[in-house]
């Protein structure tokens, strides 16, 4: 086989054979109830607020980008649904109010970026502050409290099914990160727009040299990013039940890490949605494992940092590979 076909080969399965490394280890390690169906189902149930903002992550570093304001939007777009419900909006508003909050953040970091000519990881350390202060001043600086009846649905999105919606599989909300995990894999691969996004990443001088309107891709890639952090952030609201401005705090650390683990370069113009999902997958399968072995959280933190650097250095050594091949 050739060995540049062989790279790529391990570059797309790569995270999947971690990602059931790391499942065998604590299956042994591990009591018997982390092979548990309920066990399995938790897991993806602590994977769908991660995952759904990974999958704008990974369209931002596709295109060569970085957003570290996501956590951030979480918290900013959780306090607008929870402040739309208790002044008595319907949940369907309530829902749209945390993705357009989302998305008026994105424009904010695309407009920044390409009107500014800032580099993202400066504007978005600095809306990562901004967000953050807004949400805590909308929210009076407390934890909102929402009347049950105001709830309705929203406030089931991630709980755990009973006995009567055994016929769902899974829970709403990782039904809603897998169909937009859908959505946004066909958005990469079969549209005009998923083209030019790889090809700003890869190189964005030469893009605009082809008449890639390079601006105009980077704000759409920065708005869909910060809407899909919105969604994160309804079912960020729906897995508490209190409402925390404070919520999601780090979380930009774990959404760039589940990328990265999942095979998307820093570079740009690499990455995948299933990859990103299974990155999201194998750090909560790490914390839960973790957990029930009976690791302390310093613990756990230290194997997610040593994973992130071992990705990065076999995106490296990959990259260093393909050229020399």
């Amino acid at each position: 086989m050739n060995r540049s076909l062989l790279l790529a080969w391990l570059n797309r399965l790569g995270p999947l054979l971690a990602l059931f490394l790391v499942y065998g280890v604590f299956a042994v390690l591990g009591p018997p109830s982390f092979t548990s169906v309920r066990n399995l189902e938790t897991i993806l149930r602590q994977t769908a607020i991660v995952g759904t903002a990974a999958l704008g992550a990974t369209l931002v570093i596709i295109a060569g980008g970085i957003d570290l304001s996501v956590g951030s939007v979480i918290a900013l777009s959780s306090v607008a649904v929870a402040l739309a419900l208790a002044s008595g909006l319907g949940p369907v508003a309530a829902v749209l109010a945390g993705v357009a909050t989302g998305a008026v953040c994105g424009i904010i970091n695309g407009a920044a970026i390409t009107g500014l000519r800032v580099v993202p990881f400066i504007v978005t350390l600095g809306t990562l502050l901004l967000f953050r202060g807004y949400a805590k001043g909308l929210a009076h600086e407390q934890k909102i409290d929402v009347p049950p009846n105001l709830l309705s649905w929203t406030d089931n999105l991630l709980a755990m099914l009973g006995p009567h919606q055994r016929w769902m599989i899974f829970p709403p909300g990782v039904w809603l990160m897998l169909i937009f995990a859908v959505l946004v894999a066909l958005l990469l691969r079969y549209t005009r727009f998923g083209r030019h996004v790889f090809a700003v990443g890869s190189n964005e001088a030469t893009a605009r040299l082809c008449g890639v309107p390079v601006w105009r891709v980077k704000l759409w890639v920065y708005t869909l990013a910060a809407m899909l952090a919105g969604l994160a952030g309804v079912l960020q609201f729906s897995r508490l039940t209190v409402r925390d401005p404070t919520v999601a705090f780090g979380a930009e650390l774990d959404v760039i890490a589940a990328v990265v683990i999942g095979g998307g370069s820093l570079s740009g113009g690499e990455g995948s949605v299933l990859g990103s999902l299974v990155g999201a997958l194998i750090m909560t399968v790490i914390r839960t494992g973790c957990q029930q072995v009976g690791l302390d959280n310093w613990v756990q933190q230290m194997i997610t940092g040593a994973i992130i650097i071992a990705a990065v250095a076999l995106d490296r050594i990959r990259h260093r590979g393909i050229a020399s091949a």
